[in-house]
């Protein structure tokens, strides 16, 4: 059955993308992040029109040897063109060193600032976001998505400006030099700008179903990776296989057809370059022999051509890049464009230390809003009391728990916290005073020490071997080697599970937190485990308020007050003894964990 579920997951998608947008629209927001590190963009940019200035002057020189030199047999200034030439080539060097560091320098800002800003948004996204998006399609965004726009900025950019620049500059003074050949030569621009548009919206398709099934590979690798266990156990792994296979030739796929869509551009692009040489060639030595123009002029009118061909040729190449980081732009912007489900309002204060009073007030809440889990729900917490929640799966335990931790906003109604509405306090100074432990156990790759001190940064070690001690932990883990400095692994895989349950309270308790919430938080733990962590919480729940979810009802008859819950409404509501001589809801379920544990084992 698990197997059949990691199936079913892997094979949903709802990574719903994208509003087709404009290439130029993309990039114009792009460029807000590039502009934000200006000063080294200037003097990038400033380099290229040293650069385009120092191009136009060595086919000068070309001309000049060949109409004047060498007519008039000038020998005593022949070595003075080759000092002019390499001088101009150092020159060149050297402000191609300056630009090629000031543009890598500008991209690696850019996608360090990009990547930061995507992450933190991240973040900030509420829990349903992440219920809704697939793990390894998240990790694309941040990794390969962001990737793609790295060659782009950091070279290819620049050698767009560059050649842009020297395009414009060269064709101004070829306009001067012969008007007629200039504009034979430009006819075939507008057919190049129709092509590269056609084949630029066919490429940026194939990307986008490239961009999708790379996700897709991280999604199953993201899903079995950390579902290895249940693979094995289930012997899925030539199954397992299979699969990513699968995934793997659609992938290769995709790919194929961005290749042969390039494949077809590049090759047409080439020939409109050569039929600008054709007509150079032709209609320039008509001129030349027409006395209309020199040898050294029609020399440095194909030398030109080459520089005014360089743009196509290098854009021709690089359109796939281009497509390729126009689709990414798209994904990146679309998850930077979506909003929180629970916001912080703007003048949110920030929320006092509490004592714990919490009310739900006419609740109504759903998941999906046509499905209300809870309806027109109320309930009070009272501060220092420990309020336990029982009931069928479904009823809505949980769905109380994440709303305390704001977690999730109330379709109608308010929760309050000492008299402040949850949405009226920062969402950190509300949660920086909560303690959760959770029915599954989270738990970080890093030692123990770090898992514990994770529930509250800057905590001394005093305080972490308290929680430990607290939560029964210190005994197992003065049992390892290296004690609190071991390693446990990826999720704490190399612990059992009661051990994993028990740094998971610690790492809650560290924080002292004046609001406990408990969600199965025993379920994990053996019998011997569970009667030590019991009389521990004993001690903590103390002048604590706590909300305690529990199937085991063996686990809350200590509390001050149980509510049986049922199809998101109270069933019940009073203590052990109270709910026992009621013989209602609470009565019959104790009645059945009675009858389960005399089963025989």
């Amino acid at each position: 059955m698990q197997a059949n579920m990691i199936r079913k997951v892997a094979e949903s998608d709802p990574d719903q993308l994208i509003t087709k947008t404009p290439v130029f629209v993309l990039f114009q927001r792009l460029f807000t992040y590039i502009w934000q590190h200006k000063l080294p963009l200037i003097a990038g940019l400033s380099t290229i029109v040293g650069l385009s200035f120092l191009q136009v002057l060595i086919p000068q020189i070309t001309r000049y040897t060949i109409d004047v030199l060498i007519p008039q047999q000038k020998f005593h200034q022949l070595p003075w063109v080759g000092v002019a030439i390499i001088g101009i080539a150092l020159l060149l060097g050297t402000l191609n060193y300056a630009r090629s560091y000031t543009m890598a320098l500008v991209g690696q800002k850019t996608i360090y600032t990009i990547r930061h800003v995507l992450y933190e948004h991240l973040q900030k996204l509420s829990l349903s976001y992440y219920e809704n998006n697939r793990t390894g399609a998240l990790m694309a965004r941040v990794t390969q998505d962001v990737d793609s726009l790295q060659n782009l900025i950091i070279s290819d950019v620049a050698e767009i400006v560059a050649d842009t620049f020297a395009f414009f500059a060269v064709v101004s003074y070829l306009l001067y030099a012969d008007w007629q050949l200039t504009c034979m030569v430009l006819a075939t621009l507008p057919l190049m700008v129709y092509l590269t548009q056609l084949f630029g919206t066919r490429m940026r398709g194939a990307y986008r179903d490239v961009q999708r099934q790379g996700a897709e590979i991280n999604n199953h690798l993201q899903e079995t990776l950390s579902n290895i266990k249940v693979i094995k156990a289930c012997a899925n792994e030539g199954y397992e296989v299979d699969r990513f296979s699968e995934r793997n030739r659609e992938n290769m796929a995709a790919n194929l057809r961005v290749v042969q869509l390039w494949s077809v551009f590049s090759p047409v692009i080439d020939l409109m370059n050569h039929l600008g040489l054709a007509i150079v060639m032709v209609y320039g030595s008509w001129e030349v022999i027409k006395h209309r123009l020199s040898i050294g002029e029609l020399a440095a009118f194909v030398a030109y051509l080459n520089i005014i061909n360089q743009p196509a040729k290098k854009f021709s190449r690089l359109l796939n890049v281009i497509q390729k980081a126009a689709t990414a732009c798209e994904r990146i912007f679309a998850t930077l464009d979506t909003e929180p489900e629970v916001m912080e309002k703007p003048e949110a204060i920030a929320l006092p230390n509490i004592t714990g009073n919490f009310c739900f007030e006419n609740i109504t809440f759903g998941y999906d809003s046509n499905e209300p889990v809870l309806k027109d729900f109320s309930l009070e917490i009272p501060a220092g009391t420990t309020l336990a929640l029982v009931g069928s799966s479904g009823a809505g335990k949980s769905t109380i728990a994440n709303l305390a931790a704001r977690f999730y906003d109330p379709q109608t109604g308010r929760i309050t916290v000492d008299g402040y509405d949850l949405r009226d306090v920062t969402l950190k100074s509300l949660r920086s005073q909560l303690g959760i432990v959770s029915q599954e156990t989270l738990l970080l790759h890093g030692t123990i020490r770090e898992n514990i001190a994770y529930g509250k940064p800057g905590v001394t070690e005093a305080e972490i071997v308290a929680a430990a001690q607290a939560a029964h932990a210190h005994e197992f883990i003065l049992e390892f080697p290296q004690g609190y400095d071991t390693m446990i692994g990826e999720r704490g895989v190399k612990l059992s599970g009661g051990q994993r349950q028990r740094l998971a309270i610690a790492r809650a308790l560290v924080k002292n937190p004046q609001f406990l919430i408990l969600d199965e938080a025993t379920s994990s733990l053996d019998t011997e485990s569970e009667a030590l962590i019991q009389d521990a919480l004993k001690q903590l729940l103390h002048g604590r308020t706590s909300l305690v979810i529990a199937h085991r009802l063996s686990t809350i008859q200590t509390a001050d007050k149980i509510v049986v819950l049922e199809k998101g409404a109270i069933a019940e509501i009073g203590n052990h003894t109270e709910l026992l001589t009621n013989q209602g809801r609470y009565a019959y379920l104790q009645a059945l964990m009675f009858k389960s544990s005399e089963l025989p084992t």
